[in-house]
């Protein structure tokens, strides 16, 4: 066994994010597995493959493996085999274990959490119970988080950054459904080419020949209330940026599927948000950022400039009948994921993004009676449709489990046009689960287009972080646990290395003390990990772990004058793994690339804005996407993100070059071109 669940008694007074578990009185996600200390080592027989701990309402494979029931349910979201012998799997085969092994699991015994307080042990199914009636330490952890809990005030003396507006009259909100604009605190015409200082945007600039086609970005910064119904429930969103980086905002990078964000619908890539719960968060650093958007509690207040694309005469039209429109959220169940829903999509000759056709007859959708023809589909399961493709819709909707949440525009009296003629028709109905409707995606090989960052596209650490190599030389028995438990790997969706997730009371790291939580792993006993993917890691390291000496390699990524001391308290509260800021620190020899190639009319625009580059006064930094525009080449090529950083433009390094030496590069480049770019994922709030 690699790992044995981390103390929470040290993180239990620091934390001010969020609060232990009642269950098993340590902190985790409120959706992830519980988190225990064991007694003993536990038998390699019980643990989960996939999380490395006793297994949590286990489920069984056809093939004889067995796995947490989250664990299994999460992995085979993006994949379809078992992890252990990879053979073809689907998550309708798995069934519970048997009675009996789910009885040895809670008979495990396990310490309780508040050591200090209270030394007793029991089996795992007794914690809760403990926990809530006997424990004085669980006690004394609820009369102080009773005591300390205030609202955030940090920040709140800051004034609101100013954006320029055109503000319209009120529309009418007509009864039954809320107006596509009646959240909006003002509709911004912004042009972003010129109207942020700093702010490099060959996408943006306008030629003659370009003016016909659009004028100007058209924004909006509206008030969205997010409602949940557990107060401590993540958000489900990966932010990017702050005033400590080149991005200055703090940007959302992603929403999660089946999150709180993705039910609401109207949060999307790209937003940019400027306020928190009364706080202004546009000139806050990283960290403090999401510090304020983890704050538990059950409605949060936001403000964010959403960019809409640019502006043209069927825009202008859509202000002036927007009063006459109702936004609509629909979420239909499937059985299972291979239902189909009913539903035939269409794209119209006149108008972006795509429409509702029909609703066939006995399908789920029209058996809802919610959805009805002619409504304009927004977003599916959170992801943006605004510019969306029929076959984009189908993709979605063919991969959701169970639940598919819609947002729909419905204006009543319209009438579909035509449908465009090439084949843009979905029908999600039970063609779209062969090949009637909408094509087959297959699931991208992990490799495609990733290779190591080349010699000549690295670059220094960036100011502000300083790593260390370290080894580890431990003397062990044999038996011992290494007692670390680790994520990433390079079958990862963004490609990382190995890097340390915790390191726990049991186990010969823990008693060492250096090795450290965040630390990226390098090798074992000389065996390279930097390439290897997650199971590949573990592997290594748990053979190396049977030997009497273990030599281990790690990178520490320091970040220098740290005013966020707070920073590792703030994580807590989650399931831990490194904040988008510290992977800028990362050493470019652990950097995997991807070849992005665009594609574009000779009228059209790129689509994306970017910042950073060489300064004076700043030295050289990094050049990272900070917007990307609906409509554009890069919305619908949809592997471009908000934080990632250019390498190279068309094979040319992007290292040292200045704003003014980059973007005629850009501007050069007609119909084609290829960004070399890193990505990292965003912090999760």
């Amino acid at each position: 066994m690699l790992a044995v669940m981390a103390d929470p008694v040290a993180e239990e007074h620091a934390s001010q994010v969020s609060e232990l578990c009642c269950e098993c009185g340590q902190f985790h996600l409120v959706l992830d597995n519980h988190l225990y200390n064991f007694q003993d080592e536990v038998d390699d027989e019980l643990i989960c493959h996939i999380c490395l701990q006793p297994l949590l309402q286990p489920m069984d494979t056809p093939c004889g493996h067995t796995y947490c029931f989250k664990c299994l349910e999460n992995f085979m979201q993006e994949y379809n085999f078992c992890p252990m012998d990879r053979k073809k799997l689907s998550f309708q085969q798995c069934h519970k274990s048997s009675l009996l092994v789910r009885n040895l699991l809670d008979k495990l015994i396990v310490l309780c959490p508040f050591k200090a307080e209270c030394q007793q042990t029991m089996q795992r199914c007794e914690l809760e119970a403990h926990l809530q009636n006997r424990c004085p330490g669980f006690k004394k952890y609820k009369s102080e988080l009773q005591q300390k809990k205030n609202p955030i005030s940090k920040g709140k003396e800051d004034p609101p950054t100013k954006v320029e507006t055109i503000t319209p009259k009120d529309p009418e909100v007509p009864s039954g459904g809320s107006s596509l604009v009646a959240e909006s605190s003002a509709a911004a015409v912004v042009s972003l080419g010129t109207a942020e200082p700093g702010l490099v945007n060959p996408a943006f600039e306008e030629t003659e020949e370009d003016l016909p086609q659009r004028t100007s970005l058209v924004a909006e910064t509206n008030t969205i209330e997010i409602h949940r119904d557990d107060p401590e429930e993540e958000l489900g969103m990966r932010i990017v940026g702050g005033k400590d980086t080149p991005l200055g905002n703090i940007v959302v990078q992603e929403v999660l599927r089946d999150s709180v964000i993705a039910a609401d619908g109207r949060i999307a890539p790209g937003d940019h948000i400027l306020e928190v719960n009364g706080v202004n968060i546009s000139s806050v650093t990283h960290c403090q950022a999401v510090s304020f958007l983890r704050h538990p509690g059950p409605v949060l207040h936001l403000i964010v400039l959403q960019e809409k694309g640019f502006s043209n005469k069927t825009a202008q039209q859509d202000s002036a009948s927007a009063t006459n429109r109702e936004v609509i959220h629909v979420t239909l169940i499937k059985r299972d994921r291979s239902e189909p829903l009913g539903i035939k999509l269409i794209r119209k000759t006149d108008e972006a993004g795509i429409f509702i056709l029909d609703l066939l007859e006995g399908g789920l959708a029209a058996k809802n009676g919610k959805l009805s023809r002619n409504d304009r589909v927004l977003s599916i399961n959170g992801q943006d449709l605004r510019q969306g493709t029929p076959e984009a819709a189908a993709q979605i909707i063919q991969t959701s489990d169970s639940r598919v949440n819609f947002v729909v525009l419905r204006q009543p009296g319209i009438q579909l046009s035509d449908p465009v003629e090439d084949g843009s028709t979905s029908n999600s109905s039970s063609s779209s689960s062969s090949n009637g409707g909408s094509p087959v995606y297959h699931r991208r090989r992990l490799d495609q287009n990733h290779y190591r960052r080349k010699s000549n596209y690295q670059k220094d650490i960036p100011q502000g972080y300083v790593s260390h190599e370290k080894t580890v030389a431990i003397k062990k028995e044999p038996k011992e646990s290494l007692g670390i438990t680790i994520g990433g790997g390079r079958d990862n969706k963004n490609k990382l290395p190995i890097y340390v997730t915790s390191v726990q009371p049991i186990g010969c790291l823990f008693r060492d003390g250096r090795i450290k939580r965040g630390d990226v792993l390098l090798s074992i006993n000389g065996i390279d990990l930097t390439h290897l993917n997650y199971y590949e890691a573990v592997s290594a390291l748990k053979s190396n772990a049977a030997s009497h000496s273990v030599v281990l390699k790690a990178l520490e990524i320091l970040p220098l004058n740290s005013t966020e001391p707070s920073l590792e308290i703030k994580e807590q509260g989650f399931g831990w793994s490194p904040l988008w800021i510290t992977w800028l620190g990362l050493p470019s020899y652990l950097h995997c690339c991807q070849d992005i190639v665009l594609s574009k009319g000779n009228l059209e625009s790129w689509g994306f804005s970017i910042v950073g580059g060489f300064e004076e006064s700043k030295g050289n930094q990094p050049f990272f996407i900070k917007t990307i525009v609906p409509g554009t080449a890069a919305f619908r090529d949809r592997k471009l993100k908000c934080g990632d950083e250019i390498v190279a433009v068309n094979g040319v390094p992007a290292i040292g070059m200045s704003n003014s030496e980059l973007i005629p590069m850009l501007k050069e480049q007609r119909n084609k071109v290829t960004l070399t770019v890193v990505s990292w994922p965003g912090s999760l709030v």
